[in-house]
């Protein structure tokens, strides 16, 4: 019998929860956790705001709206979410990219993004609400 072991974050550590309220996740498990079949890439976990749900609107991926077929309820700003690593860049890009929980955000989006941009990009719940 085989033991995977546990998942790591962009800063060689366990990966952490992202959210459970909403449940987030390419396995809506509440965490970043990704294999191939995971086409999106769901690596990041970022807390949204409004300009990156703006962003993410004009770009043709509504997250803001409640969709109950597939049991999602719509973010909004202070969600905590597993975004698409390219969407993350092309917000990033863009002047947009919201927050980053380092803890929670899958080692795989270094194929994406650096950790100097995540880095710069972390969000601190000290310093901001």
């Amino acid at each position: 019998m085989t033991t995977l072991s546990p998942a790591k974050n962009v800063l060689g550590t366990e990966l952490m929860a992202c959210s459970y309220d909403p449940l987030t996740g390419y396995y809506r498990d509440g965490c970043c956790q990704t294999d191939a079949s995971d086409a999106g890439s769901h690596l990041i976990c970022a807390r949204v705001t409004a300009d990156f749900l703006a962003f993410s609107l004009s770009v043709g991926n509504d997250l803001s709206t409640p969709r109950p077929e597939y049991r999602f309820t719509g973010l909004k700003p202070g969600d905590r979410w597993c975004l698409c690593a390219l969407r993350w860049r092309e917000a990033l890009e863009a002047g947009v990219a919201p927050p980053v929980v380092l803890e929670a955000t899958h080692e795989s989006a270094l194929q994406f993004v650096t950790l100097e941009s995540l880095r710069q990009h972390a969000w601190r719940q000290s310093s901001r609400s």
